[in-house]
């Protein structure tokens, strides 16, 4: 497998685009993934991308900061590139997100399914994964990822919702030549090589319990908790004003709901004016929720990647989607040398998300991705 990585971090667009070019382009590209920051010209980087890298198989996303060879960064266009007789892919792209149902991603996972059959690949849960990236602002990532995941059985899959770093604006997909809002692509990767799809947190669950009792289930507004104004009673668990919060406490203090004896992080993006809180997840009235309690970000991540050395051996490329929140964690802790020396050290290629992907599951706080070995190094997938 023969896997190119690099970065550009020149603030202009043409040039970034020639510069991830000269570092990631290779002959028979079976796939490649860019993240770039959202201050970039996108018509023109989207044009430059079209034009250098032509047919090949290439997605991105905007992003809430990047994770590149060089560790986690901001402003910057970050990307890789596979080219391996190891790797067959197939790709789609669903845009008009917010007419998507579950019929159309049931069919959309039996086409590729398929496309693969007919490349003479048999796909199963130890040789194939799947890839999302989607408008991190469509609100449409439960649906999307709950369709793709039946349609694909106990097949694995991972992604990213697509960030604009923290104004919240608007989000783009890339494919095929341009950056659409309203956009998810979605790539079913076969593969021989050795890989482990993951996920990982490091809260758990409290004693503090929230039961939603009033919301606005289609925006992911909560407005009461526990038949109190939202804002107020998550602030009172916390020992807080209402006035005190603000993203870092969102980070450092999401909450939990258990579904079938796991623990789903589900984090706040903003108060709103009436006191009510909006979710970067979905919501629904009568769901109860706990407030956690933050482990050690570093130490998890030093235990995920344990793992993925002792399954499958040192990764070739570590695919990464690291919610915005932990990335504003590692800010206000200072622990950002060392997360950047475990990323560099696990080839990390990835960005900072508004919302991770894990098989049917959209959750926050979370970093979710794939890592893949080489034949020589890695053990026989299970």
């Amino acid at each position: 497998m023969k896997i190119r990585k690099g970065v550009s971090q020149s603030a202009d667009s043409e040039l970034a685009a020639k510069e991830l070019y000269d570092a990631i382009y290779q002959d028979d590209i079976a796939f490649a993934v860019f993240y770039c920051s959202p201050d970039y010209d996108l018509d023109v980087l989207g044009r430059e991308l079209k034009r250098r890298f032509g047919d090949a198989n290439l997605v991105g996303c905007t992003t809430a900061g990047e994770i590149t060879p060089n560790g986690y960064l901001s402003g910057s266009l970050t990307g890789m590139s596979v080219s391996s007789e190891e790797f067959e892919v197939v790709t789609s792209c669903i845009d008009n997100l917010d007419t998507f149902g579950f019929a159309q991603g049931a069919e959309t996972t039996r086409e590729m399914l398929s496309s693969l059959r007919q490349a003479g690949k048999e796909p199963a849960a130890n040789n194939t994964f799947g890839f999302m990236l989607i408008d991190g602002l469509s609100l449409c990532e439960e649906i999307m990822v709950s369709s793709f995941h039946g349609g694909l059985g106990d097949i694995p899959l991972f992604g990213g919702s697509a960030g604009d770093g923290t104004d919240f604006g608007k989000t783009f997909i890339y494919h095929g030549g341009e950056f659409r809002e309203g956009r998810a692509v979605f790539s079913l990767i076969y593969t021989s090589l050795p890989f482990m799809v993951f996920k990982s947190e490091h809260f758990t669950a409290t004693e503090d319990m929230l039961v939603v009792t009033a919301a606005n289930v289609k925006y992911r507004i909560v407005h009461e908790f526990n038949a109190e104004p939202a804002a107020d009673e998550y602030a009172r668990l916390l020992g807080m004003s209402v006035e005190q919060l603000n993203p870092a406490v969102f980070a450092t203090h999401p909450v939990v709901i258990r579904i079938s004896g796991q623990n789903f992080v589900r984090s706040i993006q903003k108060v709103n004016p009436d006191n009510s809180l909006t979710f970067y997840c979905a919501i629904d009235k009568g769901v109860v929720m706990r407030i956690a309690k933050g482990g050690n970000l570093l130490d998890d991540m030093q235990q995920t990647f344990d793992k993925i050395h002792q399954k499958i051996g040192p990764p070739q490329i570590v695919i990464s989607c690291d919610c915005i929140l932990r990335r504003l964690e590692i800010e206000e802790t200072g622990i950002g040398q060392d997360v950047n020396r475990l990323a560099v050290a696990n080839n990390m290629i990835g960005f900072s998300t508004y919302g991770e992907q894990i098989n049917g599951m959209h959750v926050n706080h979370t970093f979710t991705g794939v890592a893949i070995s080489s034949r020589q190094t890695g053990k026989k997938n299970e």
